[in-house]
């Protein structure tokens, strides 16, 4: 836990001559001089809430105060291996009791819900770590990144290949020009965005003793509960919830590439045109990017495509052999001086094998994604993958998913303006208006 070292008093009388004061303090209370342990609240502990919890907790710094989900189930099963914590259902009550008892949170719960949670662990001066996307909507990513460098604390979000040594090793070589200035990419997963139905199915079912499904259905639009339609684990294919496959893996499979070269910021996006369904995401699709190129690519623009639900580049992007082929996860990264195929979760090789035989891979030493965030919080390091970083994976994702529901347009955007200049009906979907009694400040 963190030992106070400077009252809020004693903070405010001294800041007392100055022009403003920040809009977000950070728990004063519990800043300063850090002792061993971090005391830690996880929301959402079923599912990747499970690992999640367990991961930061195996950081052998941290003391898992508080537990909070809307599901008893996950619940019980968190409290039986942490029965010190104590238990929440909601949230808001939960950031409303201890905010002054913890010093950190982590979001892993539906995409819908990542926002407005985050962001009030923010306003209480929490460290965050929250899952990818970090946000369903691009003006809450913009809003997260400013309120986290106002609040000064530290943010991670949960791409925790970030950290694993093959990504690191990739986006390391591509930044020494392994494979020359870099013309082009494919990214693909096989992973769908289908939800198992179509259409929002009629009627109600009753809801389960041991589920909150107004606390569940959070921020977004109220609908009736049906069972195995939308929780645990479907939500992901549906709008109002999720954003399907895409949401799920771009942040993963695009951040090597961001990270080696550089890449910031989305000019264009296009879906290939197909069929679009009113609620849910599409069970594949491809899109088209253009980002803003970097002193590491070959033009001032770069393209990039993006493949999922089984599609994919033909194995002539990369000058394999006859007896080898693309993963079925990853990325086929086009050099000037030739390609390096980056599988998902697995270290980087370059084309041609004959050219690139005995290159040297860079040595590299073990970091863990989790720990260095809990490193990071008690003033140990740096979390390489913060609201800084995330907010252009996320928004490439976010951008994606409006361009899925614009199916065949292209979409030319404007980051400083935060805007789509040539269609302006594809700026509704930057900002939702949140359910009525779920209001978030800043959101």
């Amino acid at each position: 836990m963190v030992k106070q070292t400077i009252t809020r008093r004693l903070f405010l009388k001294k800041a007392a001559g100055a022009v403003a004061i920040p809009l977000f303090l950070p728990s004063l209370s519990r800043a300063g001089e850090v002792s061993k342990k971090l005391a830690h609240g996880s929301i959402g502990v079923g599912g990747m809430g499970w690992n999640d919890l367990n991961s930061i907790y195996n950081s052998g710094k941290v003391e898992i105060a508080v537990l909070c989900d809307v599901d008893a189930n996950n619940l019980k099963k968190a409290a039986e291996k942490f029965p010190q914590a104590r238990q929440y259902r909601d949230w808001r009550e939960m950031l409303e009791k201890e905010g002054d008892k913890i010093d950190s949170i982590n979001v892993t719960v539906p995409d819908h819900m990542h926002a407005p949670i985050a962001m009030t662990g923010l306003h209480k001066g929490k460290h965050v770590y929250c899952q990818k996307p970090l946000t369903h909507e691009v003006y809450e990513a913009r809003q997260l990144r400013s309120a986290a460098q106002q609040a000064g604390v530290v943010t991670q979000m949960g791409i925790q290949i970030h950290a694993h040594i093959a990504y690191r090793m990739a986006a390391q070589m591509l930044g020494e020009g392994a494979i020359g200035k870099v013309k082009e990419w494919h990214s693909w997963v096989g992973a769908e965005g289908w939800p198992g139905v179509l259409e929002r199915p009629a009627g109600a079912d009753p809801v389960p003793d041991y589920l909150n499904w107004d606390n569940w259905v959070g921020v977004a639009p109220f609908r009736p509960y049906k069972e195995k339609i939308y929780h645990p684990f479907r939500w992901r294919g549906w709008k109002d919830f999720g954003c399907g496959a895409l949401g799920d893996f771009l942040c993963h499979i695009f951040d090597p590439i961001f990270m080696g070269l550089g890449i910031k910021e989305v000019l264009s996006v296009q879906a290939e045109k197909q069929k679009v369904y009113a609620e849910t995401w599409p069970q594949s699709s491809i899109l088209h990017y253009e980002f803003r190129g970097t002193k590491l690519t070959a033009g001032k623009t770069i393209k990039a495509t993006w493949y999922d639900g089984g599609k994919m580049p033909g194995r002539e992007v990369a000058p394999m052999p006859a007896d080898r082929n693309l993963p079925k996860n990853g990325s086929a990264i086009i050099g000037e001086e030739g390609v390096m195929v980056l599988p998902h979760w697995a270290g980087p090789q370059l084309y041609p094998l004959e050219k690139f035989k005995g290159y040297p891979r860079p040595k590299l030493e073990v970091v863990d994604h989790y720990h260095q965030w809990v490193g990071a919080c008690l003033g140990e390091g740096k979390a390489s993958a913060n609201f800084d970083y995330a907010v252009p994976l996320t928004e490439a994702a976010l951008l994606g998913t409006i361009a899925i529901r614009l199916s065949g347009k292209k979409l030319e955007w404007d980051a400083k303006k935060m805007q789509f200049v040539n269609t302006p009906k594809a700026n509704q979907y930057l900002r939702r208006k949140y359910r009525r009694g779920w209001e978030v400040e800043r959101l």
